[in-house]
């Protein structure tokens, strides 16, 4: 059994996007700009039908995220709401690593073209996995601990979202 202190992740692509210093809060489906992820060559192969996928979780490591982490946070979309780490999508975490639901626009070659994301260029990907409708879509979810925060909801999406309004 492998000492746990010892994992390790290899990078197996890079995610390119129009983001150098600033980045939205989640990914915006019709963010202007381009957005692609480059798959290292010897996992090229393994892109074969993920194009008849509409979605894909994107998996990566958060290389600019800061070490130290709290375990109670404020969300950087509301004031005055303190929270823990693990009730949050709040990037800085014990474990740098960032999860994105992105839409496939096609796949050229090593290139898997997508919908906006809510990262820096030059990322380093860790793994791809396909959205599956079924699977992956839950009818029972709920909005946590933000459905009992005061204000509309709709206009609290739009800050969780990182939209301007």
């Amino acid at each position: 059994m492998e000492d746990i202190a010892s994992i390790k992740f290899k990078k197996i692509g890079v995610i390119k996007t129009p983001y150098i210093d600033d980045a939205p809060y989640q990914p915006v489906d019709e963010d202007k700009g381009e957005f692609y992820i480059v798959i290292d060559d010897e996992y090229v192969e393994g892109l074969a039908k993920l194009g008849k996928f509409r979605y894909i979780y994107v998996i990566y490591y958060l290389d600019r995220a800061r070490e130290e982490t709290h375990m109670i946070i404020n969300p950087a979309w509301i004031d005055n709401e303190k929270v823990g780490l693990f009730a949050s999508r709040s990037p800085e975490r014990p474990n740098p690593i960032g999860l994105s639901v992105v839409r496939i626009k096609k796949i050229t070659g090593n290139k898997i073209f997508t919908s906006g994301l809510d990262i820096f260029d030059d990322t380093p990907l860790l793994d791809i996995k396909p959205y599956v409708k079924d699977l992956d879509s839950k009818k029972d979810s709920n909005y946590g601990w933000i459905e009992n925060l005061k204000g509309n909801m709709e206009h609290l999406l739009l800050h969780i979202k990182g939209i301007p309004h």
